[in-house]
């Protein structure tokens, strides 16, 4: 039913660990893993676990969109290596995406210590961007636990559910977005084709954030460059936001 897409930079550990908790979820048909750069992970033996090596290393979008290609299921869902199941959250996500016939949903995203993350946003725009570096709202919405299913205007690219039929209505995400703003860009172009996209509070998941933007110079310089090609492409051209 889902085919789930996890892309390893060096994240063996958190890879094992998160697909022994999908091989537990029964609506996970398919786990396609790729390695992004040469690694050996010693990965449970199932015939629903689909493994891609890339000669050389590929942006975000890129390589979920390679994972696409294979992909077998009636629904697709990128995931990120560094995520935690709390249960089974599939069930629920696939019932509100069919009640809501949203084109994404998304779980509520937990830190560690159980405090709400910044997953949720409305869609970033240059007085919002100036706002937050000067100290002020940084356009996140403030859900809680089993708060009501929500009409964001963008979720993270760290679990995104999708209809298998949507991402390719979509055409995947942009490769041209390295990395960084490739989850606002198709949230963007999904509102612009009238297709929504739920949060579920009901159901959460934990991140184990690395913010490597806010360490690395060189994923800053990708974080710039992506914000600015996000600006570039949408300026002046983004949907109005449901709440």
């Amino acid at each position: 039913m889902i085919a789930v897409s996890i892309v390893s930079h060096g994240h063996g550990v958190m890879v094992v660990r998160l697909i022994e908790s999908l091989l537990m979820c029964g609506e996970v048909a398919q786990i396609i893993v790729t390695r992004n750069i040469p690694e050996a992970i010693q990965m449970p033996e199932s015939d629903r676990i689909v493994v891609l090596d890339n000669p050389q290393p590929k942006g975000f979008g890129e390589n979920h969109n390679a994972a696409f290609e294979h992909c077998t299921q009636p629904f697709f869902c990128p995931l990120n290596p560094d995520i935690s199941l709390q249960g089974n959250p599939f069930g629920t996500l696939l019932t509100e995406l069919e009640k809501s016939g949203a084109v994404i949903a998304a779980p509520l995203v937990l830190a560690p210590g159980g405090a709400v993350e910044d997953s949720v946003r409305r869609f970033p725009t240059v007085a919002s961007l100036l706002q937050k570096a000067c100290g002020g709202q940084d356009g996140r919405y403030k859900l809680k636990l089993n708060a009501p299913v929500f009409h964001p205007d963008w979720v993270a690219g760290m679990f995104m559910l999708f209809r298998s039929a949507d991402y390719a209505r979509l055409g995947g995400f942009d490769p041209k977005f390295f990395l960084y703003y490739e989850d606002v860009d198709i949230c963007v172009r999904a509102r612009k084709v009238g297709l929504g996209l739920i949060v579920c509070p009901s159901v959460a998941v934990i991140h184990d954030a690395r913010r490597d933007s806010h360490r690395s110079l060189r994923h800053l310089r990708w974080h710039l460059a992506s914000m600015g090609r996000y600006f570039l492409k949408h300026w002046g051209r983004l949907p109005r936001g449901k709440n």
